[in-house]
């Protein structure tokens, strides 16, 4: 049984907010200045600008999935990238195909928008996660690094 995706909608905001614990728990860990508040606040600004959207998997009103985008360089090599920089589905609802399901909405939005690719990067210990992605056949993969600014 498929789940449908679809972009959220501003009002989802404090229901979408709790689903970033599923990117929290191991291997994944909070981010350093996590602030509940602040996050909320850049969830809304996500889902209104027009540059971003936040896709939701909706499981007859409960949301098991989530994967936000962003439109965010002009590539002088590559073009317009979408970047992905959320993608998580409820642990308990994993390869069931909502992942892929919201990586395609995030790629057809991206392509809407004049992206040329999508790209995202994920911790060198999210193993299952990288099996995932290699499933979905990456046109490229590489190495990110990474500096946090206090």
């Amino acid at each position: 049984m498929s789940v449908p995706v679809r972009q959220a909608r501003r009002a989802e905001a404090e229901s979408i907010l709790p689903l970033y614990e599923w990117l929290f728990a191991p291997p994944g860990s909070e981010p350093p200045a996590w602030d509940p508040a602040v996050a909320l606040e850049r969830v809304s600004e996500t889902i209104s600008s027009p540059g971003s959207t936040i896709f939701v998997a909706d499981d007859a009103g409960r949301l098991v999935g989530i994967c936000s985008a962003y439109l965010d360089l002009n590539s002088v090599r590559y073009g317009r990238r979408c970047w992905v920089e959320d993608l998580a589905v409820d642990p308990a609802r994993r390869s069931a195909g909502i992942g892929r399901a919201l990586l395609g909405a995030a790629r057809e939005w991206a392509r809407e928008q004049g992206a040329t690719h999508l790209e995202l990067d994920s911790g060198a210990a999210r193993t299952d996660a990288h099996r995932f992605y290699e499933r979905e056949r990456p046109s490229w993969a590489g190495m990110q690094y990474a500096w946090w600014l206090p």
